[in-house]
C-alpha cells in the first residue's frame, strides 16, 4: 500500500498494490499497523455503503460532538471526493483537497475527524464504501453547501451542470456561518 499525504497533510491518499491476471485480482484494502503508521492511531467502529446515480453530490457533511474520521473508497464507478479542514487551530483551516476515487484506480482517501466530507458521482452510478471512527449520530449532523463561494471547490461537474443534492444538503450552511472545530 502506498500512502501519499496531500496538500493538507492530515488527509492521505492510499493506493493499494493490486495483483491480477486473467482470472481477476487480489488486493489488501486495510492493515491496522500500516494505517496507524501513516494516518494515526484510530479504530473503526462502523462501515457504511451507499449507491448513487450520475450527477449526485452528497455533502459537505460532518459531526461536531462525535466527529468521524472516514476511510472512503468507490467500489463501483467513479467519484470525486473532497475534504474541507474545519479545525480552526489548523494551519490549513478552511482549505480543501480532492481526489478521484474509482473502482478502476482502487484508491482510498483518509479523511480525519475535524473535516467536512463530500463526494460527487462522475460515472453513471457509483457504490461508495467507508469505514468510520465513530458511530453516526443523527442529532449531531452538520452540512456546508457544496457550492460555498469562500471555499471555491473545483468540482469536476459533468457538462458543467449543477449536481443533484438532497433537500438537507441544499439547505446547508455557508462556510462563514457553519459550526467549526476548535
Amino acid at each position: 500500500m502506498e500512502f501519499e499525504k496531500l496538500q493538507i497533510p492530515d488527509v492521505v491518499l492510499l493506493t493499494p498494490k493490486v495483483f491480477g491476471d486473467d482470472r481477476g485480482f487480489f488486493m489488501e484494502t486495510f492493515r491496522q499497523s500500516e494505517f496507524e503508521k501513516y494516518c494515526g492511531n484510530y479504530t473503526f467502529v462502523q462501515d457504511n455503503h451507499s449507491k448513487s446515480s450520475h450527477g449526485i453530490l452528497r455533502g459537505l457533511h460532518y459531526q461536531l460532538e462525535k466527529p468521524q474520521g472516514k476511510l472512503v473508497r468507490a467500489t463501483q464507478g467513479d467519484v470525486y471526493d473532497v475534504a474541507v479542514d474545519l479545525r480552526q487551530s489548523s494551519p490549513t483551516f478552511g482549505q480543501w483537497v480532492g481526489a478521484r476515487l474509482s473502482a478502476d484506480n482502487k484508491r482510498m482517501l483518509w479523511v480525519p475527524p475535524g473535516f467536512a466530507h463530500a463526494f460527487y458521482v462522475i460515472s453513471e452510478e457509483a457504490e461508495f464504501q467507508y469505514k468510520c471512527t465513530d458511530y453516526y449520530n443523527p442529532g449531531d449532523e452538520y452540512c456546508i453547501r457544496w457550492d460555498d463561494s469562500s471555499l471555491a471547490i473545483d468540482w469536476p461537474l459533468v457538462n458543467g451542470l449543477a449536481p443533484r443534492v438532497s433537500d438537507k444538503d441544499a439547505q446547508g450552511d455557508t462556510f462563514e456561518t457553519a459550526a467549526k472545530f476548535a
